[in-house]
Formats: C-alpha cells, sequence, structure tokens
C-alpha cells in the first residue's frame, strides 16, 4: 500500500477570499512527505501510520476497537509494547498538536522557557482569548484590552516568535473555535491549555484538556502519559428537528451522567442519528462533555465533517479522511464500557441550572420547577456565543427568532449579548445580515472572545447579592462563575432557547406552546428556529489576526520585567526530603464542590495568570470552610486568629510549617487551570486529601510536586477535624498501587489511622520525588 501523507500549511492566500483565508497545501505523494511551510512547524497527518498502529493493536487485543481507541492507541509511542488495560494501564503517547489559551499559556511558556529547551517540537498555537472583558461592545472592549494587557500579549508574542510556537492575536477569537475552523481533522491527537478543547471532538478528533505541564512535555518531545481510558457509547438515533438543537443532547447527557459520570472515559456518540447533526453542532455536543468530567469526546468521520473540512479550506485534507474512513469510524460490533441511548426524534429542548451543568430540566417543566424552588422567573440577560454555541449554524437559528420578533414589532425584553467564536463568524454574520438583525431586536456584539462565559464581564445592571436569573448558551454555570455575583441563577440551554427566553423576558416561557404579544396586540407563536449549517458563500476571513513564528527565533530575547505585578520568572520547587509527611497543618477542611473556581478564581484574577505569588492570593478564598461555613475565613492554628486562606497559608509557610487541604467529591472539577495546583504548592501545600478528584486537577497536582491523595473510605472524611495535624507514612516505600497511611492527631492527644489511595505510575513517582515534573525533566537533559 503507498504511503499517503498530507502536509497541512497555514499560508494565508488569497484564494478570491483576501490575505486571511486558509490553504491547506497537500501531498498525496507515494513516500514522500512535501513541506510547504515557510512559517511555522508543519503538521503532517499521516494515516497510514494511524491504520499501522490500529492493526498493530488490534491484532495484539483480538477484538474490535472503538473509535476513540483506534484514534487513541494509533498515537502510541510503542504500539508493540505498551500495556492496554482500560480505566487502568498508562499511556505513553506522541500527540499531533498544542493548543494554548493567553490565561494558561503565560504559564505554560514561563515552564518551557525554565526548561532551557530552544524550540517547539510539535506545532504549538497561543490564542488570546482570555483577558477581554465585556463592557459595551466589541471594538472598545478589545482596544480596552490591547492596552491593560500589553506586557502580556508582548510577552506571549515575543515568546511564541523565539520558541517556535504561533500567535493569534487578541480578536482572532476563542481557541477552540480557532483550531475547528483551522487546524482540527478527523483522527488528529490535540491537546489543549483549556478543559473545553474537547470541542474538536465534533470533527473526528481526541482533542484532550491538560494542565500547561503537561503542554510542555509535548513541546519538549516527551512522551505525554494518559490513563488508558474507558469508553461511553452514546447511541443516537432518530433526527433533530424543530427547537431542538445538538445542545440538548450534551443538556440531556449531563442530566444523565452528572458532572462526574464520565471521569476516566472518552464518550463516543455513534449510532445513525449522528448524521442529522452538523458538524459545528457535533462540537457543541463534544465542548460541553467536559460539564461531565470526560476525558473528552468524540463523534465518527461522516459527510457533514467531509462538508465543514471543503468549506474551510481543507478540501484535500477531506478527500485523504475519505480514502481512510475506515480508521476514522468505529468497528463494528466494539464494546462499550457502559451504553446511553437517545432517540433524537423524541428529545425536547432542555435547560440545565442554576448553579451546576447537570441539573437538567425540559423546557416546558421549567416554569413550575423555578417557580417551587423560589428561582426568579425574570430574565435580566440572555447570552449567546461562547466556545460552546458560536458556530454560523448558532447565529443564523437566533438570527431567525429575533427576525420574528422585529416583523411583529417586538425587541428583547432582557439584556442580550453575543459573542462570535472567531474573526471569521463575525466577519461573516456582519456580511450575512445577522449581525444587523440581533443588534436590532436588541442585542449587543462582544469581542471574538470567551468574555461573560469565564466571568469576564464588568456588569452593571445589578448589585452583588441580588437574586437574579440569567440564560446562556454557554457551558458552565457555577456559582458566581459569569458575573462574581453568587446570587446570579444562571441556566445553560441553546442559543436558540436563550433568544426566545430573552425576547420573552420570563424564564417561564415555553416556545413551543406559548404566546407573546406583537407590537399591535396580536397573539402569535414563535416558529421553530432555522438557519444555514454553513454560509451559501465561502466564509468572510475578517482581518488577518495571525502572527507566525519566524524561521529561527534563536535571537529573539523574550523580557520579563522584574517589577512586573503580571509575570514572573518560576523558580524550581523544593524536591521531596526523602521521608515521611509529618505533622501538616491542616489549613482547610473544605464542605462540598469545590471547583477549579472556588480553588484559583478567574474573573478580575485572570491578569496575574503569569505572576504565580501574585495569583496565589486567590488560593481557595472560594472554598466553603466546613468549621464555620464561611468563605475565606479560616483558623490560623499558629496564633488562634482568623484569616483569609491565602493569608494563613502563607504566615505558615514563613513559619516552616506544611500544611494540607482536606475536600469533598470530584475536587478540582471545572477547569484544566493548573494555577489551582500551582498555588498551593508555591503556598505551602504538600498533600491534598479528598473523597475524590476530578481527572485533569488530579494530573496537575502530580505534576506540581504535590500529593494527591483519597480516602480508601470516604467515611473517613469525618474522621478529621479542622485543628488537625496528620502524618503520611509510607512514602519511602511509595509504589504504584500500594497504599498509604494517614496517622491523623486530634488536639486532645488521641490519634487515629486510615488507609489512603493514589493513582501515581513510577513516572510520576519520580515527578514528585525530584519536586515537580520540570524539575525532573531538567534532570534528564
Amino acid at each position: 500500500m503507498a504511503t499517503y501523507c498530507l502536509t497541512v500549511t497555514r499560508l494565508r492566500l488569497a484564494l478570491g477570499q483576501g490575505a486571511r483565508r486558509m490553504h491547506v497545501a497537500a501531498a498525496l505523494n507515494a513516500k514522500a512527505k512535501v513541506s510547504m511551510s515557510r512559517f511555522e512547524p508543519t503538521s503532517h497527518i499521516n494515516y497510514e501510520k494511524l491504520q499501522a498502529n490500529v492493526n498493530i493493536v488490534r491484532k495484539r487485543l483480538n477484538r474490535p476497537l472503538t473509535l476513540s481507541e483506534k484514534i487513541v492507541y494509533g498515537h502510541l509511542e510503542d504500539p508493540h509494547g505498551q500495556e492496554i488495560d482500560r480505566g487502568r494501564t498508562y499511556l505513553r503517547l506522541r500527540p499531533d498538536r498544542v493548543a494554548m489559551q493567553d490565561a494558561t499559556a503565560q504559564m505554560a511558556m514561563l515552564q518551557f522557557i525554565s526548561s532551557g529547551l530552544p524550540k517547539v517540537a510539535v506545532p504549538s498555537t497561543i490564542h488570546c482569548d482570555h483577558l477581554i472583558e465585556a463592557q459595551t461592545g466589541g471594538p472598545t472592549d478589545l482596544k480596552r484590552a490591547k492596552d491593560i494587557n500589553k506586557e502580556v500579549y508582548n510577552f506571549l508574542a515575543s515568546a511564541g516568535a523565539k520558541y517556535g510556537v504561533g500567535f493569534w492575536k487578541p480578536g482572532s477569537g476563542i481557541i477552540h473555535q480557532i483550531i475547528l475552523e483551522n487546524y482540527a481533522y478527523p483522527g488528529v491527537l490535540l491537546i489543549g491549555t483549556d478543559s473545553h478543547t474537547p470541542n474538536g471532538g465534533g470533527l473526528g478528533c481526541i482533542c484532550i484538556g491538560v494542565g500547561g505541564a503537561d503542554a510542555v512535555d509535548v513541546m519538549a518531545n516527551i512522551p505525554w502519559e494518559l490513563k488508558c481510558p474507558n469508553v461511553i457509547g452514546v447511541k443516537l438515533t432518530g433526527a433533530l428537528s424543530g427547537w431542538t438543537s445538538p445542545k440538548d443532547v450534551i443538556l440531556k447527557v449531563a442530566g444523565i451522567l452528572t458532572v462526574k459520570g464520565g471521569t476516566g472515559a472518552i464518550v463516543e456518540y455513534h449510532g445513525p442519528g449522528v448524521d442529522s447533526i452538523s458538524c459545528t453542532g457535533m462540537a457543541t455536543i463534544c465542548n460541553m462533555g467536559a460539564e461531565i468530567g470526560a476525558t473528552t469526546s468524540v463523534f465518527p468521520y461522516n459527510h457533514r465533517m467531509r462538508t465543514y473540512l471543503e468549506k474551510t479550506g481543507r478540501g484535500e485534507i477531506a478527500a485523504l479522511a475519505d480514502e481512510y474512513q475506515d480508521v476514522l469510524v468505529p468497528d463494528a460490533d466494539c464494546k462499550y464500557d457502559q451504553v446511553i441511548e437517545i432517540n433524537l426524534s423524541e428529545l425536547k429542548p432542555h435547560i440545565n441550572g442554576p448553579f451546576t451543568p447537570d441539573l437538567c430540566h425540559p423546557v416546558s417543566e421549567i416554569g413550575k420547577t423555578a417557580t417551587d424552588s423560589g428561582w426568579p422567573l425574570e430574565v435580566k440577560v440572555g447570552l449567546i456565543g461562547s466556545c460552546t454555541n458560536s458556530s454560523y449554524e448558532d447565529m443564523g437559528r437566533a438570527a431567525s427568532l429575533a427576525k420574528q420578533a422585529l416583523d411583529h414589532g417586538l425587541k428583547c425584553k432582557a439584556a442580550f449579548t453575543i459573542t462570535p467564536g472567531s474573526e471569521q463568524i463575525r466577519a461573516t454574520i456582519e456580511r450575512d445580515g445577522y449581525s444587523k438583525i440581533l443588534s436590532d431586536v436588541g442585542g449587543v456584539v462582544l469581542a471574538n472572545a470567551c468574555g461573560p462565559c469565564i466571568g469576564q464581564w464588568d456588569r452593571k445592571d445589578i448589585k452583588k447579592g441580588e437574586k437574579n436569573t440569567i440564560v446562556t448558551s454557554y457551558n458552565r454555570n457555577f456559582t458566581g462563575r459569569n458575573d462574581a455575583n453568587p446570587a446570579t441563577h444562571a441556566f445553560v440551554t441553546s442559543p436558540e432557547i436563550v433568544t426566545a427566553m430573552a425576547i420573552a423576558g420570563r424564564l417561564d416561557f415555553n416556545p413551543e406552546t406559548d404566546f407573546l404579544t406583537a407590537a399591535n396586540g396580536e397573539k402569535f407563536k414563535l416558529l421553530p428556529p432555522t438557519g444555514d449549517e454553513l454560509p451559501a458563500r465561502d466564509f468572510d476571513p475578517g482581518e488577518d489576526t495571525y502572527q507566525y513564528p519566524p524561521p529561527d527565533g534563536s535571537s529573539l530575547r523574550v523580557d520579563v520585567n522584574p517589577q512586573s505585578n503580571r509575570l514572573q520568572l518560576l523558580e524550581p520547587f523544593d524536591k521531596w526530603s526523602g521521608g515521611d509527611l509529618e505533622d501538616l497543618q491542616v489549613l482547610i477542611k473544605v464542605k462540598g464542590k469545590c471547583t477549579t473556581d472556588h480553588i484559583s478564581a478567574a474573573g478580575p484574577w485572570l491578569k496575574f495568570r503569569g505572576h504565580l505569588d501574585n495569583i496565589s492570593n486567590n488560593m481557595l478564598i472560594g472554598a466553603i470552610n466546613l468549621e464555620n461555613g464561611a468563605v475565606n475565613k479560616i483558623k490560623n492554628q499558629l496564633t488562634g486568629e482568623y484569616g483569609g486562606v491565602p493569608d494563613v497559608a502563607r504566615h505558615y509557610k514563613k513559619s516552616g510549617v506544611s500544611w494540607i487541604v482536606v475536600g469533598d467529591e470530584n475536587y478540582g472539577e471545572g477547569s484544566s487551570r493548573e494555577h489551582a495546583a500551582l498555588e498551593p504548592r508555591h503556598l505551602g501545600g504538600r498533600v491534598i486529601l479528598v473523597k475524590s478528584f476530578a481527572r485533569i486537577h488530579e494530573t496537575n497536582l502530580k505534576k506540581q510536586g504535590m500529593l494527591p491523595l483519597t480516602f480508601d473510605n470516604a467515611a473517613d472524611y469525618d474522621k478529621i477535624r479542622p485543628d488537625d495535624k496528620i502524618t503520611i507514612v509510607g512514602l519511602k516505600e511509595l509504589t504504584p498501587g500500594k497504599p498509604l497511611k494517614a496517622v491523623i492527631k486530634h488536639l486532645d492527644g488521641s490519634t487515629e489511622s486510615v488507609t489512603l489511595n493514589h493513582s501515581f505510575n513510577e513516572t510520576q513517582i519520580e515527578w514528585f520525588q525530584a519536586g515537580s515534573a520540570l524539575n525532573r525533566m531538567k534532570m534528564m537533559q
């Protein structure tokens, strides 16, 4: 069989679209790899190698493979010798690409600089989407962000140029939309420093959210480790129609699996219903799979993906994917660890929330539930867009509803915001009239950035503590996430339902059955939304916002001002002492849900993501202290006084006292932000002991030399008191699969012992012993 390789090149050729238009140069040349790129590392799509590795593994395992297994095992460093056991063994993988958003890229690039390596080993990009605050509208907010964040943007641009990383300037769009439009392709293995990286699964990719230290490993040409995922199958039958949208699929799945039901697993969609969903709709479903704790989600390659590739200038990739389709779909009779079946023809519109993305309600029932629960029925703000729902199709369907309202003389009763996913989407919906319709109905088009979805929202219409309701097409709705107001009841739904509720101004409005009153007094119902999957004309690329790294950046400098309050070069963490961790002071015993938002808040803290000491002032300030039910108020056991969590931690560190955090279930769910692991390590923490961890956070803790441990018996959580000291016994014999022991010393002099579990493998134990994964990397050079 001939060897077919495709070199994907980001050349901004006109093609009748302007300089920013993507062109993919392909070489379908037997036994040849042709590089056309003059600007950045090329990405070689070698389906022949993927197929060969899959054949090796299939023969070894002697069974059919799921699609996710094909892509993951197809990227094994050693397909012949790698031990493969779902849910147990660790895989050593070779990802094809790395992507970083600006908030996480700062620490990732600072760590890469600390490694001493001259250049990244795989194609990598930085995307400026997190630091733009929504205030008045796109152009004004973007200009303000460029001024405020100039130092950070200059650092990222110069670091990218020096180390061979592509740089997407502020205003380019949201990282996941940019990846889908430019870098994703069926069968790719991509890691990204953002928890919603799985968005790429809508284009048949395995895209996994990781911490910055994982990205550094891949950029440094070190095999990346991933615990062999289980595979949850979601069989889709029937077809979407009417008011039901792709968002309703994942809202339903979230209600079934809950926020931790997908932990340790890849969710793989399959079945005849898949073909009724657009490529960007599949991306929406995969994107919000992060909310069930899944490693990632993926759809099989089909004609909807082919059409999307062709429309985004990648027809050559589509042709190659057609040829290798067998490796881009699951084998017949493959086995899943769990199967969920959803009939799309029977699925109704859903809305999830408040305060957690898995509290699932049919739209038809939310009014009664809200009334019974005392949730505000008036919708103050409707917000559409974000990385989850900002496609051309999403905007078109929302605009079709807005047009109906305008035709009846109505505007939105609620405030209404629109966030385009990328500059390409913004330019295209402006050209095709969607933006005007959405603006005319009362909407404000925000910058091409994350904005209110991640708390970058300068909200003025309510006071902090004021109880109110907002509806969004976003993915997360944790307490205070969008606007820093813990009394805001945030609900997640489709852009269509958000638009309808913004027009009606009510949470209890069901557009399938309820009437609106036109300006002339007549009653009317909104017709089901319609919208083209892709623009009839080609996409308008808009402004050119991409910076290619030079062929050789070795002579360039990346300056970090020692006096900066936003950037700080890293100092290595101390190595393990070689003995047990004795008399660790309990810093805080956390009660209930503790997400990465609770551990390291976003919003106004985003500006310190490149300065470890400054951002550590937000450590665990959102966590609930079991002792008193308070937030950011714990007892300093050395002074007897109460203070903020970071302040007490700093006092312990200064006094030479190491400490431990005790937590509840699914600790660290939510974002991939590694700052939630860096901050405890920086402030003198040694151990995080909980009932269970979210996957990314547990790995991030290991990378920074922390000990993430779990109770063998979850009930032992109740044995620990806020003023206890804890000794971790058995570290000299730390071995994969071997439990440790904790000796709990109470203030009254009594002691108790409990068994603790860990998930360290041999490589990760070396990270702990060296003090961090970065320390270990430097030792190995």
